[in-house]
């Protein structure tokens, strides 16, 4: 069976296009993880760029049953933002199902742009309160990504921190011990610590690795509002030098994807379970 692969909308950036403008505009993060928190990290993002490029307020996000049942209507005219979500559709193997029956049936999860969310600012109706955005706790985070946190013993002082298989370890006079936390974290959950029995050619890059977690690092730190995200920005473009055969203006699409998708990670797992939304 031929499968057609979806093209996004022609106004919704790519990822590598929402990252480099996430990097870029100090604050654009929180105001998204404030105002979006319920959806992945990646659509908050994207959520809030749509904001930007039509004008309108940043603010929680549902679709249009789901304002209804909130008491609220969306306005006439008003047009829907368009975010990523999961299709999930069932394949019929016939060699299967005549040896299985129904259970031959198999799933496979597609990713599509639709166009199904509104923004509260375009809904009309009782005075809307939002959710309290919730604490988020890094032993909680780390039990939850199944990542052990490894007594530091390296002898070199300036080494803020190190990762290996499913451990990391922080140096205890870290500069900033959580920005370090997440860029470990994030090296484990990206996959490189599990590259070292890889050929040259199958491995990340060390720049690229870096970019990668430390751009993780930059998305948590932000959308927790902690301290650390000038550092971030500064390490990230130092790693995309020019000079070191990236562009300095831009992160590979494939690259993005991963570094939204491990934030989302590291951010859902630190927060309490009553909290957790699993909405795309």
């Amino acid at each position: 069976m031929q499968r057609h692969a979806t093209k996004p909308a022609p106004d919704v950036p790519k990822w590598s296009a929402l990252l480099v403008e996430a990097v870029n505009k100090p604050g654009l993060i929180m105001d998204a993880y404030t105002a979006f928190h319920n959806y992945s990290f990646g659509n908050q993002i994207l959520a809030l760029v749509q904001c930007q490029m039509r004008g309108l307020e940043p603010g929680p996000i549902n679709t249009f049953p789901g304002w209804q049942a909130l008491g609220r209507n969306v306005k006439r005219g008003e047009r829907a933002l368009i975010l990523c979500m999961p299709v999930t559709r069932k394949v019929r193997d016939e060699e299967t199902q005549e040896s299985e029956g129904e259970n031959g049936e198999r799933t496979f999860t597609s990713f599509m742009h639709k166009a199904r969310w509104f923004v509260v600012s375009q809904t009309i109706g009782d005075e809307y309160n939002p959710p309290r955005l919730p604490e988020w706790e890094a032993e909680r985070a780390l039990a939850a990504l199944d990542i052990e946190q490894i007594a530091f013993t390296d002898t070199d002082g300036n080494c803020q921190g190190y990762a290996r298989k499913r451990q990391i370890a922080i140096n205890p006079v870290a500069q900033l011990p959580l920005k370090t936390l997440f860029h470990e974290a994030a090296h484990v959950l990206l996959g490189h610590t599990f590259e070292a029995d890889f050929t040259d050619t199958e491995r990340t890059p060390k720049n690229l690795r870096e970019v990668e977690a430390e751009s993780v690092a930059l998305l948590c730190c932000e959308a927790l509002n902690l301290e650390g995200a000038d550092f971030c920005r500064s390490y990230i473009q130092n790693w995309l030098c020019p000079a070191i055969g990236y562009n300095g203006d831009a992160i590979p699409e494939k690259s993005a994807q991963k570094i939204f998708r491990a934030a989302d990670q590291i951010l859902r797992a630190g927060r309490l379970q009553s909290e957790m939304v699993n909405e795309s």
